[in-house]
């Protein structure tokens, strides 16, 4: 399928014949190399792995938004993935052809992200980077993924640490009057940001106390904000709703009427959360609060739920978590203590047994004494 002949200027030139029956050259210093090269070369003819040379050419930047295209995800997914691309991968990647990206390529960009980027931001920049090129694979435009075995910074998850119920009354305070209740319905209920603020009149049950969630206010760049379904099936709940939450939205509703929408901009506008996080920043300066995420609110009302003694299922219905295991592995460090209530367990079980051993070991003694 192909040859190995030494050229006029001592180079050695390989040679075969791709699928098409187009020919395909290349050229390297020893003849060693040159045949390993066609030998590998002819292999992937033979049992389909072969991937044109050319098919690589076309830049990660124009691979990228092909690949975007193509993607089946949420409205908010997309938007990151675009943004995590342009901000992250292009400047630094994006110019290079596919088939010239090196594993070393990858290895230094992630190092160099990890310079100005958190851990998991880096690891986050690199799952997608990896699964741009892993689809290239798959497109036969590279042979193989270079991000294989790339070496990531250590992600270390700090415990959730609540706040406390002055700073949330702080923070409240220093909201604007349009917004004091959104905070205490996300402190009091555990509803993400996004399900506040696609909340609708019609969602409310305030003589039942009760919250339906069932879709969530979707802010994507460069397209107004539009509903849309929440996180996940399990997003899906009825919320109770504690009577000073109930307080707060009827005299909210009163303040501040609305058709549709419960919580909304100076002009009735559905929220963007840009104007919203400018808002909730200036509020966290004046009363004194360490910047903190309005997610921290979910952190919050689940705590509260831990302190009162709901179960591990409780609290993953409430919040809309997935699994268990989601809720756990966030949360498990709020649980109370048992050590003690462990150490009572085994022993009520088991203080026969120790006063069995003590009696014998009284007994022996006594026979050790007698003996002596």
């Amino acid at each position: 399928m192909g040859n190995v002949a030494k050229r006029p200027d001592g180079k050695w030139r390989a040679r075969y014949r791709d699928a098409s029956g187009r020919e395909r050259t290349k050229q390297f210093a020893r003849k060693v190399d040159a045949q390993r090269w066609l030998a590998e070369t002819t292999q992937s003819l033979r049992d389909g792995r072969y991937v044109d040379p050319q098919a690589g050419r076309i830049t990660l930047s124009d691979y990228s938004q092909e690949w975007l295209s193509r993607q089946v995800h949420r409205p908010t997914t997309a938007d990151q993935m675009e943004g995590v691309i342009r901000r992250y991968v292009d400047p630094h990647l994006g110019a290079m052809r596919l088939a010239t990206i090196q594993h070393s390529d990858v290895q230094r960009w992630v190092k160099q992200l990890s310079l100005t980027l958190a851990p998991s931001t880096v690891g986050v920049a690199h799952r997608i980077l990896s699964g741009i090129l892993k689809s290239a694979v798959a497109d036969r435009r590279i042979v193989s993924n270079p991000c294989t075995g790339t070496k990531l910074p250590k992600v270390t998850k700090p415990k959730v640490q609540p706040i406390t119920e002055d700073q949330l009354a702080a923070i409240v305070g220093h909201m604007p009057g349009r917004h004091q209740a959104l905070v205490i319905l996300a402190a009091g209920t555990g509803l993400r940001q996004g399900e506040i603020f696609g909340l609708t009149i019609d969602r409310l049950d305030l003589d039942r106390r009760t919250v339906l969630v069932n879709r969530q206010l979707i802010n994507v760049n460069g397209r107004e904000p539009f509903f849309g379904p929440p996180k996940s099936q399990a997003s899906v709940r009825v919320v109770p709703l504690p009577e000073v939450v109930v307080d707060a939205l009827r005299q909210h509703l009163r303040t501040f009427p609305s058709p549709t929408l419960v919580f909304t901009n100076n002009v009735g506008a559905p929220l963007r959360r840009s104007a919203f996080w400018t808002e909730w920043n200036r509020a966290l300066e004046q009363a004194g609060v360490p910047a903190i995420r309005f997610h921290e609110l979910r952190h919050y009302y689940a705590s509260l739920l831990i302190r009162h003694g709901e179960s591990v299922k409780t609290v993953q219905a409430r919040l809309g978590h997935a699994s268990a295991s989601e809720t756990l592995d966030t949360y498990s460090h709020l649980w109370p203590d048992n050590d003690e209530r462990t150490r009572a367990a085994v022993d009520g079980v088991l203080r026969n047994f120790a006063d069995f051993l003590r009696t014998n070991g009284d007994a022996q003694t006594h026979h050790r004494r007698s003996e002596a």
